[in-house]
Formats: structure tokens, C-alpha cells, sequence
């Protein structure tokens, strides 16, 4: 779907209009292209003394993938600044007067109090007025743990409100999100370099202000070109609700990563099941997600057809839309049968073949929403479903783990579908506008999150719900 008024106000009169009266200007967004640079410039990375040994190993990952690395280590903060100054800080090091930072990346490990983050907090000012347009903005810092210490509490919890508060400064299509290190999961760690990868790229164009946390995992993992351009070669996945919208797109965005990929939805749907499947070189198999023997049958379809059953994501879901006072039982009970009882029910069927010792290493994606975070007017029963999602998932990954597999979440906001084209001008344009980067999302946006969560390469990163939303101004 379109953004008239996106593509209106980039170019040509709109754009001069639009300047003129000083009209919001959201960015065309960087999305991935085959062959495109990772990252539009040279990545600035800083880091205070605590944190430089993490910084130079993330440092020469980066160069290996090709990346310019300029290294900014600032002194400690308990180096007292001179009086009359607001904190440590150290020229930029030297670059052209036009250069422009592609990225820069910020690692903040070694916290242990709330003063320690000014060394590198306050080298930032003057490398943020070089980020590029669709430039990104990453931290990696420790995640808070139980036990921590008052102190180091507040510093690891600080870089959360920072981080947030920062995407929502950024322009001109930039992005800030975090990377949080948990137990001994460190910055060497397969899905450390896998997150900070994802989020350097074009594919996390509408990933804004948000965090992934890595825990320590056992992961294959092998890091070659082969690898980062089809993470899913040789695996087979699920898509469920693939017909069409943000279903299908993930479908195709699997498929360009790989897998074989298994398309499934309604018999009503066939046609444009079947024109998906056909699109990404699949099979499609018609079913209803809310038979009981759903999960039976979407295991043997994958096994007889393709002999192995690695990545499932359930995408299906419906809308009845209706103020609680005047909601009735078809309309709340369809929505949970479809949205979360289905998911549950299929999630049963995979995890006793685990246990069974017919599925292993089980990667399982499912697609929640922001009204399941911050709720939404006249979507109780969704809103209940979609929360319902985020709980089954942290639940489920616990049960996976025992068998090599991790499930996760991916929670869209506002996304161009046939959809959300049919919300009335209004309310459609101020949902739209109503995140930090100004603008609906693509579904494949919600693709791309869904495709690194479902990557072996993420095995480090489990019962987790990222949100595709721009940064959306409610909730989290």
C-alpha cells in the first residue's frame, strides 16, 4: 500500500511545498536491497575505558564484514572534567569536514554507576549532526539482572530510557536501537554480531527505538558471506496465514533466505495461497488453524513433502472490531479461537514431537501487536489475544530451550496492508504519523524482524517480543 503523502512531500513541488510551510517531512525509508551496502557511510563506534575491550573486538567484526571503523575510546568518568565543563570529553576523530556517519555504535559494557555513561554519552553531540539519512544509531550494554547493586541497577536500567529517548531525536529515516548482553552472553557472541548486523542493516528500517537481548546458547554458526545472505538455506518453514498482506511477504522473505518454505491458509484463501506458494518456489497446504488436529497436520505435510520441520511462524489472525460495551460472544470468541487458541494448540502438537525426539532445534515466531502492549479503543478482544501472544511466547521459549529451540514475538504497529487501507482518512493518517519515524510500515518490515528471529543465527535471543512500529508514541 501507499503513502501518498510520504512520497508527496519527498520530491519535486511537494517537497518545496512542504518546506515552505513547514509541513512534516517523514523520510523515504532505507529497506534492503540485494547487493547494497550494509550500512550508508563508516561506523563511528565509542566506548568509555570500562568498555573498550568489548568495543575492539565488536570493532574488528565490523571490519571483517567490510565496514569503515573509526574507534573513539573516551576517558573513565571518574577522571574529573575540568571545572566549568559538563564532562569528560575528546575530539572526533579526524574525517573529512563532509563526511557522514553511516552508523554509530556506542558500547557501554562496562557501567557500574550512573556517572560512568557521561565518557561516552557526552562524545556523541557532534558525530549525531554527521549521522546520515537512514543512518543508525546502536548501544550494546549489559542487561540489568537480578542481584544487581543499587548502582549498577540504575546504570543498566539508564541505558533504556537513553536509548528511547534518543531514537526519538534522530531524522531523516534514522534509527536507535540497543543490543543488552545477559549472564555470559558477551560481544563476541554469534547472536550478538547477528543482532548488531540485523540492525546496522536496511532490513530493520522500521525497528526504532528498541532492544534485543542476547543470552548465552549453543549456536551452529558460521560466519561467511553464504551465511548472511541465506541464513536459512537448507531449512523449511511455516507460514501461516501466507495468502496474502504481511503472510505473504514473510513467505517471500523466507524464501530469499533460503528456505523452503510451507504456505498455509483457509480454503477460501486458495487462490492467493496457491499464488504464494507458486511465488516462492513452496508448497501450500489449505487449512483451517483452528482444527484441533492443526499441528498434526502442518508437521506431516512438512515432513512428507520436505523431510524436516526447522522454523514455524504464525501469522494468521482476524480483526472484530467492537466497543466493549456492545461486543458480543461471536465476535470475542472468534478472535481468541483464531489469534491465540490456535497458536497454543499447535505449539502442543510441535512440542510433544520434541519431546519425541522428532524435532529439534524448533525455531518459533509469532505475530503479536502494539495493541497487545499499550491496548487500542474497540480492540479488547484483539488487544486481550495479541497480549496473550507475548505471554505464550516467553512460556514456550522455556519449554523449547530443552530442545535446542527458542520462540519469539514480533509485534507490528501501523502497517500498509489491504487492511488498514480501509480505516476511515482520518484516524488512518494520525495512526500513521503517530511514531517517530512518521510513517506506516511495509509488511516487509514485519518480514524481515520475522526472518532474523527465525535465523539460527538469533539462537541467542529467545521469549522476546521486538516491535516493528517506528517507535510507536504509545507504550514501550
Amino acid at each position: 500500500m501507499t503513502d501518498t503523502y510520504t512520497l508527496f512531500v519527498n520530491k519535486g513541488l511537494g517537497k518545496t511545498v512542504a518546506k515552505k510551510l513547514g509541513l512534516p517531512r517523514p523520510a523515504l525509508l532505507r529497506r534492503y536491497k540485494s547487493g547494497a551496502p550494509l550500512t550508508v557511510g563508516p561506523v563511528l563506534l565509542v566506548a568509555d575505558a570500562a568498555s573498550t575491550p568489548d568495543a575492539r573486538a565488536l570493532g574488528e567484526v565490523m571490519r571483517g564484514w567490510g565496514l569503515d571503523v573509526v574507534e573513539r575510546f573516551v576517558a573513565s568518568s571518574t577522571d574529573r572534567a575540568p571545572e566549568g565543563t559538563n564532562g569528560p570529553r575528546t575530539p572526533e576523530p579526524s574525517a573529512p569536514a563532509e563526511q557522514r556517519w553511516g552508523a554509530i555504535v556506542v558500547v557501554l559494557t562496562g557501567l557500574s554507576r550512573p556517572a560512568d555513561a557521561a565518557a561516552a554519552v557526552l562524545a556523541l553531540p557532534d558525530a549525531l549532526k554527521r549521522l546520515a539519512p537512514g543512518g543508525r544509531v546502536v548501544t550494546v550494554s549489559t542487561a540489568p539482572a537480578d542481584g544487581d547493586a543499587p548502582a549498577l541497577a540504575a546504570a543498566r536500567h539508564g541505558v533504556d530510557g537513553f536509548l528511547r529517548s534518543l531514537a526519538k531525536e534522530l531524522r531523516f529515516g534514522a534509527t536507535a536501537n540497543g543490543i543488552l548482553l545477559a549472564g555470559d552472553a558477551g560481544a563476541e557472541h554469534p547472536s550478538t554480531l547477528a543482532a548488531l548486523r540485523f540492525l546496522l542493516s536496511a532490513k530493520s528500517a522500521f525497528v526504532d527505538g528498541q532492544f534485543l537481548t542476547v543470552s548465552p546458547a549453543d549456536a551452529a554458526f558460521v560466519d561467511s558471506p553464504r551465511t548472511w545472505e541465506k541464513p536459512l538455506d537448507g531449512r523449511v518453514a511455516v507460514v501461516t496465514g501466507a495468502a496474502r498482506g504481511i503472510g505473504a511477504a514473510i513467505a517471500k522473505t523466507l524464501a530469499r533466505d533460503g528456505a523452503t518454505v510451507v504456505c498455509v491458509d483457509v480454503p477460501a484463501a486458495g487462490e492467493g495461497l496457491a499464488r504464494t506458494a507458486n511465488a516462492v518456489g513452496g508448497t501450500a497446504l489449505q487449512l483451517d488453524v483452528t482444527a484441533p488436529d492443526a499441528g498434526e497436520r502442518i508437521l506431516a505435510h512438512a515432513r512428507e513433502r520436505h523431510g524436516r520441520l526447522d522454523v514455524v511462524v504464525h501469522n494468521a489472525g482476524i480483526l472484530r472490531d467492537k466497543l466493549l460495551a456492545n461486543m458480543d460472544a461471536t465476535r470475542w470468541e472468534s478472535v481468541v479461537a483464531v489469534n491465540v487458541e490456535a497458536q497454543l494448540r499447535i505449539n502442543e502438537a510441535l512440542l510433544a514431537a520434541a519431546e519425541r525426539g522428532e524435532l529439534d532445534g524448533l525455531r518459533i515466531v509469532s505475530l503479536a501487536s502494539t495493541s497487545g502492549i499499550a491496548g487500542n479503543r474497540g480492540q479488547t478482544n484483539y488487544g486481550f489475544t495479541k497480549a496473550g501472544v507475548i505471554g505464550h511466547t516467553t512460556a514456550t521459549a522455556a519449554l523449547l530451550a530443552a530442545h535446542g529451540g527458542a520462540a519469539n514475538a514480533v509485534a507490528p504497529g501501523f502497517i500498509e496492508t489491504d487492511m488498514t487501507a480501509h480505516i476511515p482518512f482520518v484516524p488512518r493518517q494520525v495512526a500513521r504519523r503517530a511514531n517517530s519515524l512518521q510513517q506506516g510500515g511495509q509488511p516487509v518490515d514485519v518480514a524481515e524482524a520475522v526472518a532474523f528471529l527465525a535465523s539460527p543465527l538469533a539462537a541467542g535471543i529467545t521469549g522476546q517480543t521486538l516491535r516493528v512500529c517506528g517507535q510507536n508514541l504509545v507504550g514501550r
